[in-house]
């Protein structure tokens, strides 16, 4: 980019307060991003590509518009500018906003988010990514198939309400699908902001000996079962949680939590906070969408739902504080965590009379987001469990609940925190495997 963020986003900030702005938010994001897509256990493209963009938040007499420009000649600044002004002068005013927050502020260094390795790791994807192939094929997998994506990001943001702040970070995202034969498959991901941190081989692993044990399913019953769900599984759930958990939704009647706030809403096991702060977490970063450092925040304590996420805008017409999670429209959690647990795999596995483990899921889908009724797929590897022991691997069901649900049926966590994003996780979550008692199965031929 030239010339340089900074420059680009004191002069954008400089046009629109002469144009008559009152609020504006300037945020340049830089990215150097790379793709490999693997299948039949062979690497069939790669991809590398660079962007750069300008997302501007500006309010004029509460009349609010968001937008993004990607073209910063001289000439296509100055037609944004009086574009984008125009459009908010005949837009219509948003009577709930109540202004961006006050700098300046002081941010700091949060340990392992950019690492120089990621930053030039060149064909070592590739080596990666082959060497994860070779070592599902030698713990039985017949093809796999997934993706390997880096990404080096730089970012600079400045407002007219004295926020200046700068950061920049690394990402690492491996998914790997394993098949054994047409039906018998295992699903595994792994994501990191450090190559240090990264294990695609492991993870290939993993996702092999999950195809080999689902060889054969059985048909499974209808029902109701305690249910092991591994960290991909029920990280698609706590997901929903957070999105719930945001001030927004609540408003919009989209919020399962609405209504509960300082209520017992999960058994007294669960706590589940949002950290935008977490070392190698990967929705962390030093500031949120407003400029202000961002924090770690308990959403439920020992079961209790503590806090919805807001923005200054929200905050302030709620009489209370920004929890830093701007989202400028929609307050949004940087990393959902689940509290982890003291028991291992096994020993979970070994208290389970009649239930199942899944591994996997997809195709979430709310009957009524404001009851937190839903339904969801399981995929890959699941397995009944009984008396104890895995007796094999079933088929045709269907998760048919309620989160809400969920949440208060927790009865056992595990002590292995996985960090999951992908595919139905746009938000990143940590969470260990954890043991939920009566969930209702309906039958899917999916």
């Amino acid at each position: 980019m030239n010339p340089d963020k900074e420059t680009i986003a004191k002069s954008l900030l400089d046009k629109f307060v002469k144009a008559g702005a009152d609020d504006v938010i300037i945020n340049i994001n830089h990215d150097n991003s790379s793709q490999i897509k693997f299948a039949n256990s062979k690497i069939a493209t790669t991809q590398d590509w660079t962007t750069a963009k300008a997302d501007i938040f500006l309010a004029v007499n509460k009349h609010l518009v968001m937008t993004t420009i990607k073209d910063f000649s001289e000439k296509a600044v100055y037609d944004a500018v009086s574009r984008i002004m125009k459009f908010a002068n005949a837009s219509t005013p948003n009577e709930d906003y109540n202004g961006i927050a006050e700098g300046p502020f002081t941010y700091r260094n949060i340990p392992e988010t950019f690492d120089p390795k990621v930053a030039n790791l060149g064909e070592t994807s590739v080596d990666l990514t082959e060497s994860a192939i070779n070592a599902a094929a030698e713990h039985g997998s017949k093809r796999s198939a997934g993706v390997f994506e880096s990404s080096t990001s730089s970012s600079y943001l400045i407002t007219t309400n004295n926020a200046e702040a700068a950061d920049k970070s690394t990402k690492l995202y491996f998914s790997f699908r394993a098949f054994v034969d047409d039906y018998a498959s295992g699903h595994r991901v792994c994501n990191s902001r450090v190559l240090s941190k990264f294990k695609p081989e492991r993870i290939a692993v993993e996702a092999a000996e999950i195809a080999r044990q689902s060889i054969n399913p059985a048909s499974g019953e209808v029902g109701v079962y305690d249910v092991l769900f591994e960290p991909l599984p029920f990280s698609n759930l706590l997901a929903q949680i957070g999105e719930a958990s945001s001030i927004f939704n609540v408003e919009s009647h989209l919020s399962c939590l609405a209504g509960k706030l300082n209520s017992k809403i999960a058994d007294s096991s669960v706590t589940i906070t949002d950290d935008g702060t977490l070392a190698n977490g990967f929705g962390s970063g030093k500031f949120d969408a407003e400029g202000v450092p961002t924090q770690k925040n308990t959403v439920i304590d020992k079961g209790i739902l503590k806090t919805y996420l807001h923005n200054t805008s929200t905050a302030r017409k709620h009489s209370t504080k920004t929890t830093a999670n701007a989202g400028l429209i929609s307050p949004t959690p940087f990393n959902i965590v689940f509290n982890n647990g003291k028991l291992n795999k096994e020993e979970i596995i070994s208290g389970i009379k009649k239930g199942l483990i899944v591994t996997n899921v997809w195709y979430t889908r709310f009957q009524n987001y404001a009851t937190g009724d839903f339904s969801t797929i399981p995929r890959d590897g699941l397995f009944l469990v009984e008396n104890g022991k895995v007796s094999g691997a079933v088929k045709e069901l269907r998760i048919s609940d309620n989160l809400l649900n969920i949440l208060k049926n927790v009865v056992a966590i595990g002590n292995k925190p996985e960090q999951v994003f992908g595919w139905e996780v746009e938000m990143p979550v940590i969470t260990p495997p954890v043991l939920v008692k009566d969930i209702h199965f309906t039958k899917s031929v999916a």
